[in-house]
């Protein structure tokens, strides 16, 4: 059985490369950028990383079974990787930029797929949410890949490509950003036939400067589809007529009122929301408005694959928080652990959240660093700032650097400040009680899930972690 995944032979008339066979293998059989993830029958591909550069791995990769590896031209000298190919019995791909030929190799493979339906999300907050949402719902009754975890990005996505196969029926996949091109380059990889956003916001606006500029990268998204094809674009969002604007394909906008079987939603607080569907009811975990939200994008987009009322209930009800996304950890002090990213605008419905919940004992609220914001940094903190002052904790506690523009503005409520994690946890640890909530929220890389393992477990008592 041939388990290749692309012959070398069908890369030269397709991408822009050279070819030099060195090896009775006429194919690959899996993709790596990680030499020690090499596996028999591999095309490792050595990247120029930020900490090392992959072409001082590729002999490595050889050795560790690799049939094959992309280069750049402007390392063959220093290497001498033609000689070493054709000692070691390998193929080698000769490229410009090997970062572009794994994007143009994960183009070429996945266009062999005609029959794949394929759906790309992006947004400043949400698109993992709501890509296992979908993939949840559509794979109920479609055999369904989609890209795992966060592997989004310029290298993610391509990598996640490799992952379809001829059974798959629809392709789910989520598309991120770090940099100006990004989602047009991995659009220009998908070439979704559904695509959508699932809100425009502040993350990553160190990189981008406005919204606006945001809002323009966002929308390459949609900037390969063809008449047929379908953007969904939220439309409560501030920039939805924007993002509508001269969109090649069908523009569809998603919501909570833009569905006839949809009859109504009820808050059921830490528990999530109870949805009403064509006289179904749906218990759908994830609590809170901005989750709803992200049910709305994935039913919007199942509906166009499309897929039964059966299946949307049946994906909704099997939905459950992803680690540090809203994940509920219920003991004697209640903890929603929400700190798995953050941004002004996620940080903030996280609040409201909480401020929404009927609660019986006191509400704390653990607010660490929004990263990468830039020069909006202590605007956008201070501003939470504010917003903690009028909330309903009982107590505040800020943690990190960018955070402490925040202090000035948090008043009328128990406060503590520190950029240290230990320190931090002994005074949060001597403030709650028996009965507390607490909300942690901050950005990956405050790690702030740290405190659940910081405090005592008699203090946490059965948290279910």
């Amino acid at each position: 059985m041939n388990t290749n995944l692309l012959s070398f032979g069908e890369l030269p008339r397709l991408m822009d490369c050279r070819l030099f066979t060195f090896s009775s293998d006429n194919g690959f059989s899996s993709v790596t950028i990680d030499s020690r993830a090499v596996k028999e029958g591999s095309l490792f591909f050595a990247l120029n990383g930020k900490v090392c550069d992959g072409h001082s791995f590729v002999i490595n990769a050889f050795d560790k079974g690799a049939c094959g590896a992309v280069v750049e031209s402007s390392k063959l000298d220093r290497f001498d990787f033609i000689n070493a190919a054709k000692t070691m019995g390998k193929n080698l791909i000769v490229v410009e930029n090997s970062l572009k030929g794994l994007q143009d190799c994960a183009k070429v493979y996945l266009e062999k797929f005609k029959k794949l339906i394929k759906v790309g999300i992006t947004g400043s907050s949400g698109k993992s949410t709501t890509k296992e949402i979908t993939a949840a719902i559509i794979s109920a009754e479609k055999n369904t890949v989609m890209n795992k975890g966060n592997l989004n990005s310029e290298t993610g996505l391509p990598l996640s490509v490799f992952e379809v196969r001829e059974d798959h029926e629809v392709g789910i996949f989520e598309l991120g950003m770090n940099r100006k091109d990004e989602i047009s380059e991995l659009a220009d990889v998908l070439k979704p036939n559904i695509a959508a956003v699932t809100n425009i916001g502040s993350a990553h606006i160190e990189f981008f400067g406005s919204k606006d500029k945001i809002l323009t990268e966002k929308k390459c998204i949609y900037k390969f589809l063809k008449n047929g094809d379908v953007a969904l674009i939220p439309a409560n969002d501030e920039y939805a007529q924007e993002l509508a604007r001269n969109v090649q394909g069908t523009v569809k906008f998603y919501g909570v009122d833009s569905f006839e079987e949809l009859e109504g939603t009820r808050s059921l607080g830490l528990d999530g929301t109870e949805i009403i569907w064509a006289g179904e009811k749906i218990r759908f975990a994830l609590p809170g408005k901005h989750c709803l939200d992200d049910a709305m994008a994935a039913i919007a987009i199942a509906k166009e694959i499309p897929v039964s009322g059966s299946a949307i209930k049946k994906g909704l009800e099997s939905v459950k928080p992803l680690f540090g996304r809203l994940e509920i950890l219920k003991g004697d002090v209640t903890v929603i652990r929400d700190c798995y990213n953050a941004n002004p605008e996620s940080t903030a419905k996280s609040i409201e959240f909480c401020d929404s919940v009927e609660w019986q004992g006191r509400k704390v609220y653990v607010i660490a660093d929004m990263l990468e914001l830039g020069g909006a940094s202590r605007a956008a903190h201070e501003k939470i700032g504010a917003l903690l002052a009028k909330s309903d904790a009982d107590g505040v506690f800020l943690f990190g650097g960018e955070i402490k523009a925040a202090d000035r503005f948090v008043t009328g409520k128990s406060k503590f400040y520190s950029d240290n994690i230990e320190e931090l946890a002994v005074s949060l640890c001597s403030f709650l009680m028996k009965g507390d909530l607490v909300l942690l929220k901050g950005s990956r890389g405050c790690a702030l899930e740290r405190l659940v393992e910081l405090l005592p477990a008699e203090l946490m008592g059965a948290v279910n972690g």
